[in-house]
């Protein structure tokens, strides 16, 4: 029986991956490099800031002197989207208070750093649901690795098999499940709701989904 619901953040709870691509893209043209949409979309979706410099470094050639600075550069310029186009969504505040009333715990795991996570939970208005909120900073290794969810699954004292992620990318997923964990994919925010979401752990509940 599934027990808890851990969301990823990114593309799920919030419309951030443009956010995330267009605030390091502005950084890294500080310093004439730029990651291209397809790069983004097939490659370097899903992981943290810190992994794609590492990249860059390797593929293109970006100095690592450069990657203190251009994160910070990043994480600012987030920080100004963030503030200027995070709202609250009435399908997710809906989805999540259904959740909590239902005896769910839940929980966001995030590869964003810890600010971005807690700000822009604030700003969607999902705090008061949420029992965890984890970031890239809470692990030594961030997704695809499956340490984040493993974490959380941990803190509830769960099973894998208890809990469903809720993940939006390929190395979300390839995290949740080597996590152990039941997973639902979805390719748009909008799927990120409580119809789609029971439905899923009525399937796994009635054991229609291994």
């Amino acid at each position: 029986m599934i027990k808890a619901v851990i969301f990823d953040m990114d593309g799920v709870l919030i419309e951030a991956k443009d956010w995330h691509y267009d605030a390091l893209n502005r950084a890294l043209q500080l310093f004439g490099f730029e990651i291209n949409r397809y790069q983004h979309l097939t490659t370097y979706d899903g992981l943290p800031t810190s992994k794609k410099l590492e990249m860059l470094s390797m593929e293109s050639s970006l100095p690592r002197e450069l990657h203190k600075f251009i994160n910070e550069m990043k994480q600012e310029y987030t920080m100004e989207i963030v503030h200027a186009k995070c709202r609250p969504s009435f399908v997710h505040e809906f989805a999540l208070s259904r959740l909590k009333g239902m005896d769910y715990k839940l929980a966001v795991a995030s590869n964003s750093i810890r600010k971005t996570v807690e700000v822009m939970m604030e700003k969607a208005r999902l705090s008061p649901y949420l029992d965890l909120m984890l970031s890239n900073e809470d692990v030594s290794q961030a997704k695809p690795h499956p340490e984040i969810y493993t974490k959380a699954i941990n803190h509830f004292g769960l099973d894998p098999k208890e809990c469903l992620i809720v993940e939006d990318n390929d190395n979300g997923i390839r995290a949740a499940t080597a996590a152990g964990a039941h997973v639902l994919p979805v390719t748009e925010v909008s799927d990120v709701n409580i119809e789609n979401i029971l439905a899923r752990i009525n399937a796994i509940n009635a054991g229609e989904v291994k």
